[in-house]
């Protein structure tokens, strides 16, 4: 097994489906099934989860509204989205625990970071919800600050409509190179946006691998988690 510990990113679209809004509970279940298989293969698993099929930032839902107003907002939808997700796991009789950045203790538990290494160990699914805690930072850069708080192993980018890193976008030129390989220098050189400069350079200081795949086929969160060749590895 090449992983021992995972962190996987999903964005709130994921959990849509072809629903252009709110939570698709079909979907949801999918890939909850898909996160029980690698959680029954002994990984332990946590999952930070975005909110845009609830709140999208300044390009969408909150267009002319304060920044920070807005992206409290948006915290509080990856919440409802990791609540959604937890109701989906423990139907499968997968043990979890949301810990949000928001306190909220009356649906989730805050998070604090020994605590929630501790719920791993004991091989529960960890589902943070809430982003960081904090304005101006996207869940990508959620995942990367507690990917590098938990010490995982890897980090498992979970995105709709492609395969992987492009170097421009294959949607609009049908001649784009796809990656195979990537270090994050590369990514910020280029300016490839399949994250935010703040999340690939906490990535490249701490030591994290990065695979970004293509989850529209919800089979391929098995196959990454299990470390097959799929999809972009982005490393040091």
């Amino acid at each position: 097994m090449k992983y021992r510990r995972v962190v996987l990113k999903l964005s709130g679209e994921a959990l849509a489906g072809d629903n252009s809004f709110g939570i698709n509970p079909p979907v949801v279940e999918s890939i909850a099934r898909q996160i029980k298989k690698i959680h029954d293969e002994g990984l332990e698993v946590a999952i930070v989860v975005g909110g845009g099929n609830i709140w999208r930032g300044l390009s969408g839902s909150a267009k002319g509204m304060d920044r920070a107003q807005a992206d409290y907002m948006g915290m509080l939808a990856t919440i409802m989205n990791a609540l959604a997700l937890q109701d989906a796991l423990e139907k499968m009789n997968v043990f979890t625990r949301v810990q949000t950045a928001i306190e909220m203790r009356e649906v989730a538990e805050p998070y604090i970071r020994r605590r929630a290494v501790r719920h791993l160990q004991k091989k529960r699914v960890v589902i943070f919800g809430g982003g960081t805690g904090n304005p101006y930072f996207s869940t990508d850069t959620t995942a990367a600050l507690r990917a590098a708080e938990v010490e995982a192993d890897v980090i498992l980018m979970a995105k709709r409509g492609t395969d992987g890193i492009y170097d421009s976008d294959p949607n609009k030129n049908p001649d784009a190179k796809k990656f195979d390989t990537l270090t994050y220098l590369e990514i910020l050189n280029r300016e490839l946006h399949v994250v935010d400069s703040t999340a690939t350079s906490l990535c490249m200081d701490n030591n994290i691998p990065l695979v970004v795949f293509n989850m529209d086929d919800h089979e391929n969160i098995f196959r990454a988690a299990l470390g097959e060749k799929i999809g972009t590895t982005v490393v040091k």
